[in-house]
């Protein structure tokens, strides 16, 4: 629950600072006071945009802060997923600069606008007169019944499921649409598989052909080059190996008397030695290497038809080529299995589609039970708020289609009088009207979801005398589980409250001040009779705040 809240530099505030009860806080104060701007600075703290123009001083930052208690509220796996120092007592701050620029820190860490919003909405509820118009909202209504429910797990395993069928389904229509693309493709796709298997490429290749082809077209001159080399080192007496054999023995023969012999014949029959190997790889060249016409002609047309295939489809190296023909044959084969395949996406989606309708159903079943008990409460919370005649049901209506909350549409039908038949309450209730709905779904909502706290806006407007003293009961009970903040204009809701705080403006500027018990007095005399407060004002807001009656 929101202890308390400081707002510094924020549209008519300069400093506001107050702490909060954790029952009922009531705020007061003469229209244009600037109640809507302190709602408009919460709102900066849960995460809303701000507005430019929205800096009294243009010069300083505007910051808003609020400590909350969060004790017994479960939400620690919250801070957990974003990786946020969890305290029970939690700091939440939000910076606007001069410049527009925008910075939010929970417990001093920095964190996005986005998981701001999502904190706030797990810790509090602001209810408005214009949200009266969610009634309208088919997925509100839906919130509503399911949360009244405790079916929030169920829907959350019904949701998964819908979205893998969901999926599933466009998983299909892309097979499907690609299988009806292919087929006509097909003959040429045969065509070209039959040629790449034709070919049988292999890996590398065509390096070796162009290897050997480059040997086949140069034969003569390599041999004649080979000869050459042989006569050089074989020639009798005047070869290269008959004279450096010479040579060595010359040198072997003086090694006695001459230091450095032995490491030069040694030297010398070393290089003999590597003479004679290369004599015998070119001798083996020479016999081997020869000119050969078909050879050379096969090796050329296979070459050329390599380069020619790279050619048509378009890629300058073998491997390429061999990956084009590949997505060829994935793709025939495809075709070829095509209706396999889309045989097995019909099996999982009739599956999930089984799964899902299940799953729907036990929502249903769940929301119709909720519906009639709800319905019961509402029609009786509205028979205190002066509506005896009042007439409220929830139609749960089952659809044959899967939708992303079930199979259900859910309508609040609604009727002031008994004689006249219910129709959809956004279409056939007054403003009043809607604000005693919305204020007992409100009622029975935060006493399920179990929010640290709810403020209420002004919702009890249009209403008044004994109507107006039994919505401020109702808002009343309410805190006896959570914190509840009403923003009032009725004597009726503001005396119910425990704390009471009133807005005022002083120098053009917004100012909130907590009441003491005579002030308090006479504030409600103020709300009663005007700004000219009168001794049956002051006797009436005494007995007002003297009341304790319950209405349940």
């Amino acid at each position: 629950m929101l202890r308390r809240l400081t707002v510094e530099n924020y549209a008519l505030i300069d400093k506001l600072d107050i702490e909060l009860d954790s029952h009922l806080n009531i705020i007061t104060g003469e229209t244009g006071a600037g109640k809507s701007i302190l709602l408009g600075a919460l709102g900066l703290l849960l995460g809303n945009k701000s507005e430019s123009g929205s800096l009294r001083d243009e010069s300083r930052n505007c910051i808003v802060e609020g400590v909350f208690t969060l004790k017994g509220y479960s939400l620690e796996s919250f801070f957990e997923e974003y990786d946020l120092d969890y305290e029970e007592q939690t700091v939440v701050r939000r910076m606007i600069s001069p410049a527009g620029k925008s910075r939010a820190f929970v417990n001093d860490m920095p964190v996005q606008l986005s998981v701001l919003r999502e904190l706030g909405a797990r810790l509090i509820d602001i209810h408005s007169q214009h949200q009266n118009l969610v009634l309208a909202d088919e997925s509100f209504r839906l919130r509503a019944i399911d949360t009244l429910a405790g079916s929030a797990e169920q829907v959350a395993r019904y949701g998964a499921t819908y979205s893998e069928l969901r999926s599933a389904q466009r998983e299909a229509e892309r097979m499907l649409s690609e299988a009806e693309s292919l087929r006509k493709d097909e003959e040429w796709l045969r065509y070209q598989v039959e040629e790449f298997d034709a070919a049988a490429l292999k890996q590398g290749e065509l390096a070796e052909l162009e290897q050997e082809l480059a040997v086949l077209e140069n034969a003569e001159q390599i041999g004649e080059a080979l000869i050459t080399v042989r006569n050089i080192l074989d020639a009798e007496q005047i070869g290269v190996l008959e004279q450096l054999s010479a040579a060595q023995s010359a040198i072997s023969h003086i090694s006695k008397n001459y230091p450095s012999g032995e490491q030069i014949a040694s030297r010398l029959h070393s290089v003999v030695q590597e003479l004679k190997d290369l004599g015998a790889t070119v001798a083996d060249d020479s016999e081997r290497i020869e000119a050969d016409p078909e050879r050379l002609q096969r090796l050329t047309d296979r070459v050329n038809m390599i380069y020619s295939m790279c050619q048509k489809h378009r890629v300058s190296t073998l491997d390429e080529l061999m990956a084009v023909g590949e997505r060829f044959r994935e793709q025939l084969n495809a075709i070829t299995h095509s209706d396999e395949a889309m045989e097995r996406q019909r099996e999982l989606i009739k599956e999930l589609e089984a799964k899902a309708r299940k799953q729907a159903a036990a929502i249903h079943s769940s929301r119709e039970k909720v519906a009639q008990q709800s319905s019961k409460r509402v029609a009786k919370m509205l028979s205190m708020l002066g509506m005896p005649e009042a007439v409220f049901a929830v139609e749960v209506n089952q659809v044959e289609e899967l939708l992303p909350t079930g199979c259900d549409k859910i309508k609040f039908m609604f009727s002031a009088n008994k004689s006249v038949a219910p129709q959809p309450v956004e279409k056939i209730a007054s403003g009043g009207e809607v604000s005693r709905v919305m204020l007992a779904l409100k009622a029975m909502l935060a006493e399920k979801a179990k929010l640290p706290t709810i403020i209420f806006d002004e919702i009890d407007t249009g209403v008044s005398g004994r109507i107006a003293d039994a919505m401020g009961e109702i808002i009343r009970s309410l805190s006896d589980n959570m914190q509840v903040v009403a923003i009032t204009h009725l004597p009726q809701v503001a005396s119910k409250g425990e704390s009471h705080f009133v807005v005022y403006k002083q120098n053009s500027r917004t100012n909130i001040a907590r009441l003491q018990d005579d002030e308090r007095v006479e504030e409600i005399a103020k709300m009663l009779s005007g700004s000219v407060i009168t001794e049956a004002a002051l006797s009436q807001a005494k007995l007002l705040l003297g009341r304790g009656d319950s209405l349940f």
